[in-house]
């Protein structure tokens, strides 16, 4: 596949999925200076993931304690 054909199918793609910059440039923190909208997008994200985790530990400790409670009985 030559540069052109392979620029050519990847503008299409870009075209008929509407990508219009890299996911994973959202995803995490990075050296670069991304835009306003962007910097939100990320701090979102970062908040409920961190919420999510918390979550998730809370519910396994309850977990945890609930078990070991039953079997100290």
């Amino acid at each position: 596949m030559s540069h052109h054909d392979r620029d050519a199918e990847i503008a299409a793609f870009i075209r008929t999925n509407g990508v219009t910059r890299c996911p994973t440039a959202c995803a995490v923190a990075t050296q670069g200076s991304p835009d306003l909208a962007d910097q939100a997008a990320l701090e979102q994200y970062s908040s409920a993931r961190e919420e999510l985790l918390r979550t998730k530990s809370a519910t396994r400790w309850q977990i945890f304690g609930s078990f070991r409670l039953r079997n100290r009985a």
